[in-house]
Formats: structure tokens, sequence, C-alpha cells
């Protein structure tokens, strides 16, 4: 292991890779222990009922999210580690892309603003969806993307490090009982925007980089180079997170609850891959634009080593569910343990799909076929979301998601194929040759 980690540390831009991989893997073990922490406590001290009600608040306010982000974390990032070395290109593609999240931002508000007063299900606990919409504002303010583009993750690791640290220890602090739940969207909110303001700061002092009003055209260039991204994502949520969403739909807070714990269990601890994907990706979009055939190399060999670990987690997950949920979120939840096994069998997709999907089509310029593929597979999802779970209530999401997920794997593959789209770069390298 020790002689792979020094190949992989013999050229400035794979060292660059390590320090950003150990620094997002440094935030996932944050991310991975909060939640563990926060998670069995909030699920005793509110309830399924009233976490049920949070989880239900918080899947509405990812969409809105997602219209923000608008896969600049995946553009723009690109744009920037291409770019990272002209400081005039690197201000254009900051503050083109910050005037489009604010703008974005301000609409998701409005139409947000529109659906809560206009829907019972939402009016009830209206408050409720403007306190968590202040992580939305959080994500608008922190600029993630910079960070990954200029391969300097430790700023945005140390922020979020910091932000989830005091937002954790305020939890424990002052929710103690049901009539406190209207905390927890107003803690995790100003984590959010805390950790954004600090980051702009950051930029400005660190990197020198302040925004500058850009013209028309270079804001629309970098709104239409993230549009098939936003749509990918977008698509992509539906696939993963839309269960919560459309559950809270049909069914109480309290059904909501249950299901929403377990899918948080499982999304801590898939995310403990995230780091890995996240640094691999700025990596591997300048590998293959430099060298597709070593680009290609460099794919399977990092994929081939995480598939190996996706196979132990989940195979984990699915032989000791009863004992994990037990443990975190206690007797009452074990008898739906079914569904973490459920969705180690999702996670095992969707990593493949990562790694189809986001490292390969999308770092080769082929994200259109990404997009296609999701396309086709969000509308299975929807369609068996809306057609079984008034029926079949949390089987119907599960059933929803895996289908959905495995179509994806097979769409994406097939347009590879098809195309020829890895012979086709192995062609081109030896033409250069």
């Amino acid at each position: 292991m020790i002689s792979k980690l020094k190949n992989l540390t013999n050229s400035e831009s794979k060292k660059r890779f390590i320090s950003n991989l150990f620094a997002l893997a440094s935030l996932q073990g944050v991310n991975y222990i909060l939640p563990l922490l926060t998670l069995p406590y909030l699920v005793r001290v509110l309830g399924p009922e009233y976490f049920g009600l949070l989880a239900f608040a918080t899947a509405t306010i990812i969409y809105f999210g997602l219209i923000t982000d608008y896969g600049f974390n995946l553009t723009a990032t690109r744009q920037i580690s291409i770019h990272r070395h002209n400081k005039d290109k690197i201000i254009e593609i900051f503050s083109s892309v910050m005037t489009i999240k604010v703008l974005l931002m301000t609409f998701s508000l409005i139409v947000m603003s529109i659906i809560v007063f206009s829907f019972d299900k939402f009016s009830q606990h209206w408050e409720i969806y403007f306190l968590t919409f202040g992580t939305v504002i959080g994500q608008t303010l922190f600029p993630v993307w910079f960070f990954q583009g200029m391969e300097r993750m430790k700023y945005s690791t140390y922020l979020n490090i910091l932000s989830k640290s005091i937002f954790t220890i305020a939890i424990f602090a002052f929710v103690h009982n049901q009539n406190d739940y209207y905390l927890v969207p107003i803690l995790t909110s100003i984590g959010f925007i805390i950790a954004g303001i600090w980051s702009l700061t950051l930029i400005k002092k660190d990197f020198d980089i302040s925004f500058k009003i850009q013209s028309v055209e270079s804001i629309k260039f970098y709104f239409m180079d993230g549009w098939h991204i936003f749509l990918t994502t977008f698509q992509s949520n539906i696939l993963s997170s839309s269960g919560v969403f459309i559950l809270g739909l049909f069914y109480s807070n309290t059904v909501v609850g249950y299901y929403a714990a377990v899918d948080k269990l499982l999304r801590a601890i898939a995310g403990i891959f995230a780091p890995i994907t996240q640094a691999f990706f700025p990596l591997i979009s300048a590998k293959l634009s430099h060298s597709k055939k070593e680009g290609q190399k460099l794919l399977l060999k990092v994929a081939s080593y995480v598939m190996v670990m996706v196979v132990i987690a989940m195979s984990l997950m699915y032989l000791f569910a009863d004992d994990i949920i037990y443990i975190v979120l206690g007797e009452e939840f074990v008898s739906y343990s079914y569904i973490l096994k459920v969705l180690s069998i999702y996670f095992f997709f969707g990593m493949i799909n990562n790694f189809t999907g986001i490292q390969y089509l999308t770092s080769i310029g082929k994200s259109k076929y990404y997009l296609k593929s999701f396309a086709i597979s969000s509308l299975i999802a929807v369609t068996l979301y809306f057609t079984l779970t008034p029926l079949f209530a949390i089987y119907g999401i599960l059933i929803g998601m895996i289908t959905s997920e495995i179509a994806l794997s097979v769409l994406m593959f097939y347009a590879i194929w098809k195309n020829s789209l890895w012979s086709n770069l192995k062609s081109e390298e030896e033409g250069e040759k």
C-alpha cells in the first residue's frame, strides 16, 4: 500500500491529489462522525413525527439548493482547474458563477414562497421551510467549486469542520425536547451561512480574487456551460433523494421519519467514499485533457480499488443491518432495517454510476450521454415513485430507487459501447503518436 502511495505522488499534480484526498477525508470523517452523534440523539428527542417533519422540509429545500448549485460543483470546478494559472480568467469564472448563483437563489426563494403559501401540506409549518432555506443561502456563498478547481480543499475542509462542529455542540446544548424542533434548521442554516461568508473572505485574502461585474456574454457562457450538468444533477436527486419528499406527499410525518432516519444513516456511511470521488474529479479531468490514454488507465486503477471497498461496505451493511439500526437508531427502528439492506444495493450501483458518468463521460466532454441516460432513468424513477408509493409506501420508494439506478448503469454502458467512446479515445491517442 505504501509503494502505491509513493507511485501516486511522483508528480506535483498527484501530490495535490493526495493532499486534497486527505483534506476531504478529514472533512468526510467529520461528516461521518457528527451525523452518527446527532442522528441518534435527534431521533430519540424529537421522535419519528418531528424528525420526519424536518426531514421533509430538508428534502423540499434540497431542490432549491440544486437549482442554486446549478452543477457548478462540476463545471466550474473543471473551468477553474483548467485555468488555475490565469488570474484574470479565474476572476471571470468566479464572478460570473457567483452572479448566476445569487440570481438563482433569489428565483428559488420566490418559487418556494409561492409553494409554501399555496398548499396546506407546507403552510402548516411555513416557518420551518424558510428557516431551512438558510442552508441554500450558505451554499450560494460557499464556492466549494473554487477550492476544488484550485485543488486547495484544505480551506473548505477547515471551514466545514468548524461550522459543523459548532452546529453539533449547539444541538446538544439547545435541543432538549420536541418543542425545540425549530432550533434544528436555525442552527443548521447559521452554520452554512457562517462558513459561506468566511470562505469568501479567505478567497480574497489568500488568493487575491475579488468579485467583478462581468459582461452578459460571459455570464451567459457559464450559465450554458452548466446547463447539461444541472439537468443531470437535478435528475440525479430524483433518483437518490426524492424518496423522503415523495413519501411525505402521501403519508404522515411519522412514516417519513422512520424512512428518513435509515436513509440518513446510509448516506452517512456512503459519504466515506465522497473524498475519493471529489478529489479525483479535477485530476482525471486534467489528465484526460492532456493524455486520454493515461487518463483511462488512472480511472480504471482508482475505480477498481474503490469498488472493492464499496463491496465490503455493502456486504457489512446488508449482513448486519439489524445490529446497525439497533445501535444507532434504537429498538423502535429495527423493524425498518430492510431499508438499509435495500439501500446498500443502491449504494453499490450509485458508485458505479459516479465513475462512469461523472468521472468519465463528463471529463471527456460527453456529458450529453450522461444526461440522456439520466433523463430516461429519472423518468423510470418518477413513474415508479408515483405509481407504487401510494400502494406500497416505503417499498414503492425502494423499488423505484433500485430499478432506476440499475437502469442508469445499463444505459451509460450501452452509450459508451454503442458510440465507441472508450475505443475512440484509444484510437485518438494512437493517432497522436
